[in-house]
């Protein structure tokens, strides 16, 4: 299933050092929830630091931000405290939410195939529609077209 704008958010529970992410816990403000597909890789760390930095931009404008891969909360939470991340990292430790935003996907490096998190960022209205979708994101640029779009 490919979510599309004007859908409705898939609801979701996330666990995070602070306790359970829910849909319903932004409910009235727009959420930014981005996929990326493991703590401490370059890419990653790249993408977390480009959200860390436009942060209080978003804050100003009454956006949250929440980060989503499979890893678990104790390694979210060393990657937080390294990155320095002031936005909350959601552990989808079942893959249910990464399977409900369809960003489980297979891919495939060095000619083996395998599974992994689409790096994919949606915007959500305070409705809990969809407003805007990214896949398959480069980091370059991204957080500023995230903003951008969010913003307007």
């Amino acid at each position: 299933m490919t979510l599309e704008p004007g859908q409705p958010a898939p609801d979701f529970t996330l666990d995070s050092e602070n306790g359970p992410l829910r849909l319903a816990d932004f409910a009235g403000r727009t959420l930014v929830l981005y996929f990326y597909p493991k703590d401490n890789t370059s890419g990653c760390s790249a993408e977390a630091a480009a959200f860390r930095d436009a942060y209080p931009a978003f804050r100003q404008a009454g956006i949250e931000v929440v980060g989503v891969s499979r890893d678990s909360v104790a390694s979210h939470a060393k990657f937080r405290a390294k990155l320095d991340l002031p936005f909350p990292l959601g552990a989808d430790s079942d893959g249910a939410v990464t399977e409900a935003y369809g960003v489980w996907v297979e891919k495939s490096m060095y000619g083996r195939k395998y599974f992994g998190i689409e790096r994919a960022t949606f915007l959500i209205g305070g409705d809990g529609t969809i407003r805007a979708v990214w896949r398959k994101v480069k980091v370059p640029g991204h957080v500023a077209a995230v903003l951008k779009e969010a913003t307007r």
